[in-house]
């Protein structure tokens, strides 16, 4: 492993301090920090504006670990999975979405996961380390060259939907949404990026102390404790009624919406309890809900609903005025879709 400092976690003030100390411009300082966020340089020899002995001395201080796209696979459906390559060997998996006249990124922020939740090949992975910020930037700028490349127009929105638990990794994803946002990183607009969660109530309560400007999801997929303790281990920690006060907490200070994430499956969650336990949940906090087709990991514990479940959903969330999506799945011939990413590669 390179025992040189990775220069991407310095600041734009410490690059140029360093410059200055080793008897250069300060504003050399600007130009690699161009180099490095929104040229995305990989090396410091495609920093072509400066002089070949500035490179030289960069090379010998520092170095940049960006990420490889290890492989890429496209899906009959357009979606593009790539098994991205860390700098110490690790692979995560990202994701482009392709709907209508959008690209949509779904990103990883850990190694594996800290969460157990049973239908999710990813938390079979244990979690092996969170990944850095510029680790995560790194995914979002390799989707939006494949964007443009493919789709011919740059990406359109971010979801953290990938691998591992956003909030278990709490600082370094607010500081690779600073970087995908700043006009010097990506310069995409806050409300084009959603943080998914489990639900880790704590962490929801600082997310609306940090004043964030994203939005917000909740993996929920049951609003009765009992059903999601039995799919979702770790709600014997984070109980549903600390999950609500989070949210109300968060709605309050943000008066930013709300959207469940929730997979129906079959003789789990697929009855009128389940439906009015859910229905009540909703009217905690203003909300919309997002019915996500379920993807099979392997094994038959976890079988999709029958299409007459996911009907009688639909009609009593709209009879109560909840606004509910239904989200068909993409890239499953490329085990690419929600639940599926787990390093096959």
């Amino acid at each position: 492993m390179n025992s040189k400092k990775d220069i991407r976690a310095l600041t734009k003030d410490q690059l140029r301090n360093f410059f200055v100390e080793n008897g250069d411009k300060a504003f050399r300082g600007n130009q690699v920090y161009e180099w490095l966020w929104s040229k995305s340089a990989h090396t410091f020899e495609d920093m072509t504006n400066i002089s070949k002995e500035t490179r030289h001395m960069l090379q010998n201080n520092f170095v940049i670990n960006h990420i490889e796209v290890d492989t890429m696979q496209r899906s009959k459906d357009g979606t593009v999975k790539n098994a991205v390559r860390l700098y110490d060997g690790l692979i995560v998996e990202s994701v482009l979405i392709p709907t209508g006249t959008r690209t949509t990124a779904c990103v990883s922020s850990q190694v594996g996961c800290s969460l157990d939740c049973l239908f999710c090949a990813t938390a079979r992975l244990k979690k092996m380390r969170n990944l850095n910020p510029d680790e995560i930037y790194d995914q979002v700028a390799a989707i939006n060259k494949e964007s443009l490349l493919y789709y011919n127009h740059k990406l359109s929105n971010i979801v953290f939907m990938g691998m591992g638990e956003p909030l278990m990794n709490y600082n370094n994803v607010l500081k690779a949404i600073d970087k995908i946002t700043s006009p010097e990183g990506l310069g995409m607009s806050p409300k084009r990026i959603t943080v998914s969660t489990s639900g880790v109530p704590k962490m929801i309560r600082k997310l609306a102390d940090d004043d964030v400007k994203f939005n917000l999801a909740v993996s929920l997929h049951s609003a009765i404790d009992e059903v999601r303790t039995k799919i979702m281990p770790f709600n014997q920690n984070f109980p549903l009624k600390d999950l609500k006060e989070a949210l109300e907490y968060w709605y309050a200070k943000t008066g930013s919406r709300i959207t469940y994430e929730y997979v129906v499956w079959n003789e789990i969650n697929d009855n009128k309890e389940a439906i009015m336990a859910l229905v009540q949940f909703c009217k905690y906090v203003p909300c919309k809900v997002n019915l996500i087709e379920y993807n099979p990991i392997d094994d038959g514990d976890f079988k999709q609903a029958k299409p007459q479940a996911i009907e009688d959903y639909i009609s009593i969330l709209e009879m109560n005025d909840i606004i509910v999506n239904v989200r068909r799945s993409r890239g499953k011939d490329i085990d690419a879709a929600c639940g599926q990413l787990a390093n096959k590669s």
